[in-house]
């Protein structure tokens, strides 16, 4: 009898984290066939994030799908900028930690601002700095 009672409670988390697993498998099958139109995509617990020529789409990722998609063009973008906890952070003079993390687009009409999350500093550098490149390049043509 006691060693039932022992190994319910093992047996009830297996199969939660069992469930857990199948949810996020459902997230990340929902992400790869969306992303699949993009030229660049990325994913991560927070968000996701397409970019297909000159167009940006991001959203939220759930098990049932992706929701609350936006999507918004880089012709409309005046500055883009890495917020880490908060304060723009310089690219080049990344810091080790942060609690939020996010590249947040400045767009042209009235100040608007679009902000996407990330859970990794490095990865929000590396499309900060691709798409200022990207940017930079469209304001050149």
């Amino acid at each position: 009898m006691e060693r039932g009672l022992f190994w319910l409670p093992l047996l009830i988390i297996f199969f939660w984290l069992a469930w857990q697993g199948s949810k996020e498998y459902q997230k990340v099958e929902a992400y790869r066939i969306w992303a699949e139109q993009f030229d660049r995509a990325k994913y991560d617990i927070y968000a996701v994030l397409g970019q297909k020529d000159n167009s940006i789409t991001w959203g939220k990722p759930t098990a049932k799908g992706l929701i609350q998609l936006q999507t918004f063009s880089l012709l409309d973008v005046q500055k883009i900028h890495l917020l880490i906890d908060g304060k723009v952070t310089d690219i080049n003079a990344l810091p080790q930690k942060g609690r939020t993390i996010e590249l947040e687009f400045i767009l042209n009409e009235a100040n608007q601002s679009v902000k996407v999350p990330f859970t990794e500093i490095s990865l929000a550098a590396e499309w900060g700095k691709f798409l200022q490149g990207a940017l930079q390049n469209i304001t050149k043509e």
